[in-house]
Order: structure tokens, then sequence, then C-alpha cells
């Protein structure tokens, strides 16, 4: 006899809400990389990539299984960051 769980290949809620935000993270990064300026919604950079990066680090405490993807995400969201702002102020658009 063991006292040791056997790990399980189920997903609890916390599993699909990390999932969500993590997806979400990529989805506003996203906007604010630049499918902001090509859809004529006024993305904001600094704003909506610093909410992306907190969903992400909020995705990667939450669960476990997601951490790969919420890792890609914070990445996603820095370089989303540096091209918005940077495409901003080229094209003389609102930073925050």
């Amino acid at each position: 006899m063991s006292s040791v769980d056997a790990p399980s290949d189920r997903h609890s809620a916390a599993d699909t809400v990390a999932g969500f935000l993590a997806v979400g993270s990529l989805f506003l990064s996203a906007i604010a990389l630049g499918a902001g300026l090509i859809l004529q919604i006024e993305a904001r950079p600094a704003r909506t990539s610093i909410v992306a990066a907190l969903l992400a680090l909020v995705a990667a405490r939450l669960s476990a299984r997601y951490q790969k993807l919420a890792e890609i995400a914070i990445f996603v969201a820095i370089v989303a960051w540096v091209v918005g702002m940077t495409l901003a102020v080229i094209t003389e658009n609102a930073l925050i």
C-alpha cells in the first residue's frame, strides 16, 4: 500500500481559467503589437501590454499545467510593448 496519490490527467477548473488567461494575454499582446492599428482600434500599447503581462503572470501562478503557455505569453507581451510603443511613436498615436 502506498500513501502517495497518483497524478491524475484530469483538468481542474484552475487549469481551464489559467489557459483562458494565457490566451487572453496573447490576444491583448497582439492588439498592442500593432493589430490595433490595422483594425483601427486605439490600442494604447503601454496600457494594453502591461495588462497582458499581468494576465500572463496570473496564469503562470494559477496552474502548473499551462506555465509554458504563460511563459510564452509574457515574452510576447514584452515584445508587444517594445514594438507597439515604437509603432505608436512613429505613427504619432497615443501611448497611454
